[in-house]
């Protein structure tokens, strides 16, 4: 019988090629991310079979494969469920959501959330925080970071303090809502992961942001 030999760093290699094939039109396709989901479960449970001490490799590979594949699927399958009610749910057409296919991120613009130079929440946003709170609720099994962003306008050091401060006001609102504080992780990282170009003012509006990117856990 041939083994088929799997190294970690083939599975690496395979798991972020899948990912690198899709695009951000591709992730708001319903379904489109349960089955990426669903493959990668089957590379991961299949590559993590491989390695193991088992006598029968082939049979580890195959039931490790159809493991992953379950449980891919199923993570992949509930995150489609829960971004098309979030997406119902959202009064503000503001606040991005993409899929992933391993989990959401939905992007809160800081100039809709709050007032320049201030971590106070907006009222403008407040419902649709008590939506994303509900949603969370509802799917448990995960966990829930907030990650607070800027532009590179004015000092570095403000600005990685401000964006630690909205990070933690938002979460302090979501935890408000009903989600427990040990599923809730606060990040601020300033200026230094912008998603646009800080040399006009529509890429630094895009910069200014709370993600709140809920990764699934079973």
């Amino acid at each position: 019988m041939t083994v088929l030999k799997i190294s970690s760093a083939g599975l690496l290699a395979a798991t972020l090629g899948l990912t690198a094939c899709t695009d951000t039109n591709a992730l708001r396709q319903p379904g489109e991310k349960e089955r990426n989901g669903l493959i990668a479960g089957a590379i991961v449970g299949a590559g993590l079979a491989g390695l193991s001490n088992s006598s029968n490799k082939g049979a580890a590979v195959v039931a490790g494969a159809a493991a992953g594949a379950l449980l891919g699927g199923a993570i992949g399958n509930q995150l489609d469920k829960q971004e098309a009610e979030l997406r119902q749910s959202l009064s503000n057409n503001g606040i991005t959501i993409v899929n992933t296919g391993d989990r959401l991120i939905l992007s809160l613009p800081n100039d809709l959330t709050f007032a320049t130079d201030s971590a106070a929440i907006s009222p403008a946003v407040e419902s649709d925080l008590r939506q994303v709170s509900q949603s969370l609720v509802r799917y448990p099994n995960s966990t829930v970071q907030v990650i607070g962003h800027t532009d590179s306008d004015g000092d570095a050091a403000y600005n990685q303090t401000l964006s630690e401060q909205r990070a933690s006001t938002v979460a302090d609102q979501v935890q408000a809502g009903g989600v427990p504080y040990n599923r809730l992780q606060t990040y601020g990282r300033g200026e230094s992961q912008p998603v646009a170009s800080n040399l006009t003012a529509e890429g630094k509006a895009q910069n200014r942001r709370v993600e709140i990117v809920i990764v699934p856990t079973a």
